[in-house]
């Protein structure tokens, strides 16, 4: 089996490396909780070890989980959720979701129609491909 170059020194397999960093960040568990769910797996390792690993090699984990996230779909719908009095402005809670029912964006803004809403936040946006 031919090692991962980014592994190359440590003592454990890249399997074991990426589970334990993969545990950490996706489900939130603590070191001491990794230590103890991988010797339930029969792999003995100190919670320091898994400290060093989420230090070392955690941060390309995270950048490659956010870019497997979940894209919006293709059609979006735009609701007027409630009108809001900050300051003596009156200003208007939008939500916007996609077909699936994903949460979009939730802006505050001054238009109350939404052309008007739609019109602001298409400013500066091509639309002539």
């Amino acid at each position: 089996m031919k090692r991962n170059t980014d592994y190359r020194g440590f003592r454990y397999l890249p399997e074991i490396i990426s589970y334990a960093v993969c545990l950490y960040y996706r489900f939130t568990l603590s070191f001491r909780d990794i230590e103890d769910l991988l010797a339930e797996r029969g792999v003995i390792v100190s919670y320091e070890a898994v400290r060093f690993w989420c230090i070392r090699f955690g941060p390309n984990y995270a950048r490659r989980l956010r870019k497997k996230q979940h894209r919006f779909g293709d059609y979006w719908y735009l609701d007027e959720i409630s009108t809001v009095t900050i300051h003596g402005t009156r200003m208007y809670l939008w939500r916007a979701v996609d077909q699936d029912g994903d949460l979009i964006n939730v802006p505050l803004t001054l238009y109350g129609t939404i052309w008007d809403y739609l019109m602001w936040a298409s400013q500066g946006i091509d639309v002539t491909d």
